[in-house]
């Protein structure tokens, strides 16, 4: 097995080797191979990320915030999707296939905690049409009123920055974006997103518009939702390339939410969810 010890691992990046076993065990940072003995291999790649972290430490950030910002840095890139790019990451979630209507619910709950406790988020959301998110218009500039950042995709013919008001970006029809539903809320003291891609449909009419179906994973996890915030500002610097550097430095300067919940939460709210689906 070709690959970095960890000793030149820690030459390379200035860290001592007991620092790199503590992130990857407290953190899951990095995910070294391993040989049939049980030492753990590198490659150029976690040198690189372990490089940015240490950068991104030294700027102020956490060593959580500094790991995930390094581990999701030039990730964007790789994919024109938000649901992509989180559902193929290292530790993808398990999507589930929902209903529209059951979409509306869960992003309505998201919406509503995050006016009820959010102080000053990051709030990203895609709508795939101008005609969607103009039916909810109403919801997202209460949540921009208190919020950081606010933007909003859609099939808007340009953009419009407005202060106090989301920022909504134009996308195009053949974008990958345009087939997908995302809610981003990433705030000091709480995190979650819901993320989904709707599967090809037949345009007969025999499928009523609530019972359309989605691809879909939600999560509480900070980490995954950092993943998605900085994505999604990758996306927007298509269009808007001076809003997505503010809204990444608001990222960058602030630590992740909390610490990542415990799995069993989410398990147990998706067999609910996959219940109320039956």
């Amino acid at each position: 097995m070709k690959g970095l010890a960890i000793k030149e691992v820690a030459t390379r990046t200035g860290l001592a080797a007991g620092t790199i076993r503590m992130w990857e065990q407290r953190y899951g940072v990095p995910v070294p191979a391993r040989t049939p003995a049980g030492y753990r291999l590198y490659s150029d790649a976690d040198v690189e990320m372990l490089r940015r972290a240490v950068t991104f430490r030294d700027r102020g950030l956490s060593v959580p915030a500094a790991l995930e910002r390094a581990r999701s840095f030039g990730t964007p890139t790789d994919r024109a999707s938000i649901f992509g790019a989180v559902a193929t990451a290292v530790d993808p979630l398990r999507p589930q296939v929902l209903r529209k209507r059951t979409l509306i619910a869960i992003s309505h709950a998201i919406e509503d905690e995050t006016l009820a406790r959010a102080a000053g988020p990051v709030v990203i959301a895609a709508f795939q049409t101008e005609r969607n998110y103009r039916a909810v218009q109403h919801r997202y500039e209460r949540i921009a009123a208190n919020a950081e950042a606010a933007v909003v995709f859609a099939d808007f013919a340009e953009p419009r920055l407005v202060e106090g008001a989301p920022a909504e970006v134009p996308i195009e029809r053949d974008d990958a974006l345009g087939n997908e539903w995302a809610v981003v809320i990433d705030a000091p003291g709480y995190a979650a997103c819901l993320l989904a891609w709707e599967k090809p449909r037949r345009r007969d009419g025999t499928v009523a518009d609530g019972d359309r179906r989605f691809e879909s994973v939600w999560t509480i996890d900070p980490r995954v939702v950092r993943r998605a915030a900085l994505v999604s500002c990758a996306l927007a610097a298509r269009r808007c390339p001076a809003l997505a550097e503010r809204v990444e430095g608001l990222l960058a300067e602030r630590p992740l939410a909390a610490e990542a919940p415990a799995p069993g939460l989410t398990a147990l709210t998706n067999r609910i969810v996959a219940y109320m689906e039956d």
